[in-house]
């Protein structure tokens, strides 16, 4: 197969530049009419991005017309680059309110659910926990070496979640990095969100940014993670879940098929939350919207995340 071309600096104008202190990504042409999606990191963070773990990623849902190219990047600068074929995420596409962009958004869903179920049948040649959830057991546990706008939310968190709410995400976070009633963790994408999902523009497979975030899980923590985007969407932006069209959290599980257990998908959507909220602080730095997270979370634990499921409990 031909290698895509790749933009070269003076070659291009990025199309879209955007970031955290985390991360910085940067989308430009290539001349091949497809997308380079540039990583590099953020200016609170001073390791450039690794992938260890892409070669045990597997190739074949590439030419699968009902799954997702789990896209691993190449190293470039000091960042990773990626190819897709559009310039904007899912993320992005949902705040689009033609009917035609969620139905874009449930296609992307329904190939990313087909895409991670054939990533599952991967064993996991390490037992490392994925980045995103190694930061949010350091935050629960209290252990978070962070700047103090993390200090502050965690402090506020405390007091309202409570010893017991802390120690069921505590037990979360465990099970689903060290599944009891699996034999082994499986390869887990770990960062399966709707800003890593690139629906193409106009012809071409949907594109998962799959990379730095792989490890070892149960596989319903990338379901979760996915479940987790959509219902704080729905909670944030409360037309959103009114929105008629596909189902997307349905579409995603029916996509996947049998086998997920909905509770603990529920789980991990609660942790994708709060993984979201905890390096909000960490990255972008304090904000009085973050206390209205630390309510909503608190109704999630209570209710152990079944708003995020098909059938589950509403707000």
């Amino acid at each position: 197969m031909a290698r895509a071309a790749i933009a070269t600096p003076g070659t291009a104008q990025p199309v879209a530049e955007f970031g955290t202190g985390l991360q910085v990504t940067r989308v430009t042409p290539t001349s091949d009419g497809r997308y380079e999606w540039w990583q590099g990191p953020g200016a609170r963070r001073s390791d450039p991005p690794k992938t260890p773990l892409v070669s045990y990623v597997p190739h074949h849902t590439s030419g699968a017309a009902s799954s997702a190219r789990l896209v691993v990047p190449r190293p470039s600068g000091h960042g990773l680059a990626y190819l897709a074929d559009g310039p904007y995420s899912a993320a992005a596409w949902l705040r689009d309110p033609r009917p035609q962009a969620r139905r874009l958004v449930a296609h992307a869903l329904a190939a990313t659910g087909a895409a991670l179920r054939e990533l599952h049948t991967t064993p996991a040649p390490t037992a490392d926990v994925p980045p995103a959830l190694a930061r949010l057991r350091s935050f629960v546990d209290g252990g978070d070496a962070a700047p103090p706008a993390v200090r502050r939310l965690r402090e506020h968190a405390v007091r309202v979640w409570g010893p017991a709410r802390l120690e069921l995400l505590r037990a979360w976070c465990a099970e689903l990095t060290r599944p009891a009633d699996l034999a082994d963790p499986v390869l887990v994408h770990g960062f399966a969100s709707l800003g890593a999902l690139i629906p193409p523009l106009h012809r071409g497979p949907v594109a998962l940014l799959t990379g730095e975030d792989l490890g070892a899980g149960r596989p319903e923590l990338d379901l979760g993670w996915l479940l987790g985007d959509l219902a704080e969407l729905a909670w944030a932006v409360p037309v959103f879940g009114d929105e008629p069209g596909p189902d997307l959290p349905a579409v995603l599980l029916d996509a996947y098929g049998p086998g997920a257990d909905r509770e603990w998908a529920a789980r991990a959507a609660v942790l994708r939350i709060t993984a979201h909220m905890r390096d909000f602080a960490a990255y972008c730095d304090w904000s009085d919207e973050l206390t209205d997270y630390t309510a909503f979370i608190a109704d999630l634990i209570d209710e152990e995340g079944r708003r995020a499921v098909p059938g589950g409990a509403t707000p």
